[in-house]
Parts: C-alpha cells; structure tokens; sequence
C-alpha cells in the first residue's frame, strides 16, 4: 500500500514540476500526455486544474469589460476580486472544455488518436503562459496604474499600457504556439503505434 501511495505521490510531484516545464521543455512536458490511464491522469488533475483556474483569471481580466468594471459605482475592489475569482473559474472551465473540444477535433482530423481527456490537458498546459503573464504582468500593472486598470478613463494610457497590452497578447499567442506542439506530440503517438505491427 506504500508503495501505491509513494508512486502517486511522485507521479503527482512530476506533474508539478512539468507544468513548469512546458514553457522550456514544451514537447517533454506534451509527450507526457501519451499516457492517459486512470492513475496518470489522476496524477496530472490537480495541477491542470490550479493552471486552468489561474488561466481563467488571466484571461478573463484581460477582457475589455475589466476595463470598466468600477465605472459602475456598485463595484469596489472587493467586487473586482471576487468578480475576477469567480469570473475567470466559469471562463477557464469553459475554455477547457470547448477548448478542449476543438483540439479534440482538430486532432482527429490531423490523424492524432487522442482521448477528450488527452485534448483537455493539451488546453489546460498550453495555458500555462496565461499564468505566467497573472503572476508577473498583472501586478506590475496594478502597482503602476492601480485602479485604474479597471476604469474608461484611468490614467492607464499611452506606451506603457499598450506595452502590458502586448505581452497580454503574447501570452495568448504563445498559448496557441503551445496548443500546436501538444497536437504535434499526439500526433507522433499515433503515428508510432500505428507503425507497429
């Protein structure tokens, strides 16, 4: 029973550490999905959901109504908190799974024979730039311009709000770059068993 307990433990650790890993390693890190059994997709859920959950709130603070949501003047930044939580749990979740749906789909036409749980996790790690761009962008955004991320007309202006724009942006297409590379390593997976006799 130890060593049952021992090998999810290090499964799950080893998860940990690739969801780090894809933004330098990014085909290691997808070539990993190849095994999709019970006890290895047991392993990889906590950290897709922590990634997805944290992805949601990226990107859902990057949409244009965070950008007015204390116009309103029923909002304070409790509720912006709160809005972004909650918010970016329900965009995530969608993401994952119509993301999910659409990588499954797109694989299937690239000859890539992939699970929907496969495709899941191909969205949940490719969104880890998301993270990386909540962790590091966003509160150098806040400490520089503060409340006024979140309204019309806030002094968040001019060449250093569309540099934070861009690497928002980036963010974003560095996902999509990683969606690729997880269908490519599925792909590959397919196209090694099917040459086995």
């Amino acid at each position: 029973m130890s060593t049952t307990a021992e090998t999810t433990r290090s499964l799950r650790r080893d998860w940990w550490i690739r969801v780090v890993a894809v933004l330098a390693h990014p085909r290691t890190s997808f070539a990993a999905l190849r095994d999709d059994s019970d006890e290895a997709a047991e392993a990889r859920q906590e950290p897709i959901l922590a990634v997805v959950l944290l992805a949601g709130i990226a990107g859902i603070l990057s949409t244009t109504l965070a950008g007015r949501l204390l116009d309103d003047s029923q909002f304070d930044d409790l509720s912006v908190v709160v809005w972004a939580f909650i918010g970016g749990g329900i965009y995530g979740a969608l993401v994952y799974f119509v993301g999910g749906l659409f990588v499954y789909a797109l694989g299937q036409g690239l000859g890539a024979r992939c699970s929907f749980r496969q495709a899941r996790h191909v969205v949940g790690l490719a969104s880890v730039p998301l993270v990386v761009c909540l962790v590091l962008v966003w509160p150098v955004r806040l400490a520089i311009y503060g409340d006024d991320v979140f309204r019309s007309d806030g002094s968040d202006t001019g060449a250093g709000d569309a540099a934070f724009e861009a690497l928002v942006v980036a963010s974003f297409a560095w996902s999509l770059a990683l969606v690729a590379v997880g269908l490519i390593e599925l792909r590959k997976a397919s196209s090694s068993s099917a040459s086995i006799p």
